[in-house]
């Protein structure tokens, strides 16, 4: 019983000995709250994206070879693809500028305006669709089956980026995903500096 009370004390006074160094959380990826439009609306433990606006995850893909994923949970107009931080958050849809490059919910992909490219199937509601990006170019996999529509071009430090309007929900992966990502590529990882 004396070890029950000793804890709990230590835990409420934070009275842990000298040297103690306290346990930080691991930085996960997720969508990021600082960098969404005015309308949007996060939730999901910054999984979800709802309302309308786009949102940028909160970290930029520095790794040769980065995949996430999306799950259509509700249809509309939506899309998804990468973005600079200049990208305009609160004009959707996203790719009509040079600071984002997107796949919308009609299977066209968009940059600085133009279309870029146009899937051979469009995602449907309770579709996942998978996105790998090597900073060459920018894949998709419709439930776990490549599309084989490459968008070329992206430069700059991108991040994830997804929008919704007219009812669209999307669920967004950056790990623990339904399909297995292709060879060599892995979730997007946060670089952390050395102290």
């Amino acid at each position: 019983m004396a070890s029950y009370v000793f804890c709990f004390r230590c835990c409420r006074e934070g009275a842990f000995g000298p040297g103690h160094v306290p346990l930080r959380e691991v930085p996960v990826v997720k969508l990021d709250t600082q960098h969404v439009g005015n309308d949007v609306v996060i939730v999901k433990n910054g999984r979800r994206i709802c309302g309308t606006g786009a949102a940028l995850a909160n970290a930029p893909i520095a790794q040769n070879k980065a995949y996430f994923e999306i799950k259509v949970q509700c249809t509309g107009v939506w899309g998804v693809g990468l973005a600079t931080r200049k990208c305009n958050i609160n004009t959707v849809p996203l790719g009509g500028d040079t600071e984002s490059w997107v796949l919308r919910h009609d299977g066209l992909m968009f940059h600085n305006g133009e279309q870029k490219g146009k899937l051979t199937e469009t995602p449907q509601e309770g579709d996942v669709l998978g996105i790998t990006y090597d900073h060459i170019e920018m894949n998709f996999f419709l439930n776990g089956s490549p599309l084989s529509t490459p968008f070329m071009g992206i430069k700059g430090t991108v991040y994830p980026t997804f929008y919704v309007d007219n009812g669209a929900v999307l669920d967004v992966q950056f790990d623990k995903f339904y399909h297995q990502p292709p060879d060599g590529y892995d979730s997007i990882m946060i670089e952390q500096s050395l102290l």
